[in-house]
């Protein structure tokens, strides 16, 4: 495991999240969205010290259930999962640091 740079077009059902093993990070965005661009350095950098982080990028938009079902409204979020649960939430992260401070409550390998 480690960041995943590709936004899936299909996203996974809210079952198959909930019942995740681990550490994971939900991103909701979209390809073309200027903010989720910029958050990708931020994101490459956070990430590095955390690979065994499981990274689940969703291409969100209007009418997408999972996006709908944790109350996205802005891109990126960023939904910090232990073991399916959400533990923190970042929209519109401006530093790596807030992203390495919420990895470090989910990552529980170190």
């Amino acid at each position: 495991m480690a960041m995943n740079n590709v936004y899936a077009a299909t996203e996974p059902e809210r079952a198959q999240i909930d019942g995740l093993a681990g550490p994971a990070v939900l991103e909701f965005g979209a390809p073309w969205c200027g903010f989720c661009l910029a958050a990708q350095p931020l994101l490459t950098d956070a990430f590095a010290a955390h690979p065994q982080v499981q990274h689940i990028k969703v291409e969100d938009g209007r009418g997408r259930p999972l996006g709908r079902s944790y109350r996205v409204k802005l891109w990126p979020t960023l939904i910090f999962l232990d073991n399916g649960k959400e533990v923190a939430r970042l929209v519109r992260p401006e530093d790596a640091r807030a992203i390495r401070e919420a990895l470090a409550q989910i990552d529980h390998a170190r």
